[in-house]
């Protein structure tokens, strides 16, 4: 042979042909072996023994009454703070007063470098109601330095 090449060609299986016959062979052997083990197997349906047909007797148990646990003496009755902190700094952001709002004990802080801002007054005012129903006693609003611009009593 000339221009051809020493070496006998082998003739090779296609690998998707041998991918596919093992792909096979595993799920024939799922479907046969039952496959789902996790499941419990179905034995016959089962009829229920004996049904009645008399109505069931009336419970003369007493009905049970959930007591709170808390008494309502120690509950406090107003809103929640750190809802209410947590609305005024969302409301003061819309204004762009950036500020932190923060409820320590009976304290509101109101951190921000917009303390001097005439804007900031009034939007403390209409929210110091809600701290007082909360039951604090302290608005303050605080420079970032720590200097305290303004300290009212609720």
């Amino acid at each position: 042979m000339q221009g051809g090449t020493a070496v006998e060609e082998k003739r090779r299986w296609p690998l998707f042909a041998v991918l596919a016959a093992v792909a096979a062979a595993v799920l024939l052997g799922i479907l046969v072996l039952g496959g789902d083990s996790d499941t419990p197997s179905r034995g016959p349906a089962t009829q229920p023994a004996t049904q009645t047909d008399q109505p069931a007797a009336p419970s003369t148990a007493p009905e049970p009454t959930f007591t709170d646990p808390q008494p309502t003496a120690d509950r406090p009755t107003g809103p929640d703070p750190t809802t209410l902190a947590a609305t005024l700094q969302q409301d003061l952001k819309r204004q762009r007063l950036c500020a932190t709002v923060t409820v320590s004990g009976s304290r509101v802080d109101v951190r921000s470098g917009s303390c001097a801002d005439p804007a900031m007054g009034p939007t403390l005012d209409g929210a110091a109601p809600g701290f007082k129903a909360a039951g604090l006693t302290k608005l303050r609003c605080v420079e970032q330095s720590g200097r305290v611009v303004s300290d009212r009593d609720l």
